[in-house]
């Protein structure tokens, strides 16, 4: 089964959108994705800011976007586009650091005005970075988000529409995988005999 991963990059440790995200893995672990999730806050900051990619917490967080089949870029809209965090991140990916992989971008902010922030700030980033498919994003109010005294939760219809694009994204990791070349498969698949 293919490997997804998200990749936050919200600095405040009471972060919406890594509840949207949370919410994004619990649906692609239910349909059986093996899921994993990168905090850029929780990473060295001072390493992060001076690219020391040899950093074991750096090192580790570059290696599971290198083994991630698909990978769920999230952020909150500062000034109409995503953080200096998640830049700060995907500046150290290598050019071709998403070739291959399907992305799904989401974006949290505090006004529908800053919808298209997806398409003209986020999606081109992930495009020069060489993904192979990126999905049609989806952006998130930050009112939609319910906070109260048990788990945070999302209003149902941003919750169904969400979904809608998460499960886009997971016909078309799921599509990528059957299509993949046999270069691309693990070497014990690639030597298995045919049934």
């Amino acid at each position: 089964m293919p490997t997804l991963l998200a990749v936050t990059g919200s600095p405040s440790p009471h972060s919406r959108t890594a509840v949207v995200a949370e919410h994004v893995l619990r649906r692609l672990s239910h349909a059986g994705f093996d899921t994993a999730h990168v905090a850029v806050r929780e990473l060295p900051a001072a390493d992060l800011l001076a690219a020391r990619r040899d950093v074991p917490e750096l090192r580790r967080a570059l290696e599971a976007v290198a083994a991630a089949d698909g990978v769920v870029v999230a952020t909150p809209v500062y000034k109409a586009a995503y953080t200096g965090l998640l830049k700060a991140f995907l500046d150290l990916l290598p050019q071709d650091g998403l070739a291959g992989k399907t992305v799904l971008p989401v974006a949290t902010g505090g006004s529908l005005a800053h919808v298209l922030s997806l398409d003209y700030a986020l999606r081109p980033v992930l495009t020069a970075l060489g993904a192979r498919h990126v999905t049609a994003g989806r952006f998130v109010p930050d009112s939609a988000v319910e906070r109260g005294a048990g788990p945070d939760r999302l209003r149902p219809e941003t919750e169904l529409d969400l979904y809608h694009a998460v499960d886009e994204f997971a016909a078309a990791v799921r599509a990528a995988a059957v299509h993949a070349p046999a270069a691309a498969l693990p070497a014990a698949a690639a030597l298995a005999p045919a049934p």
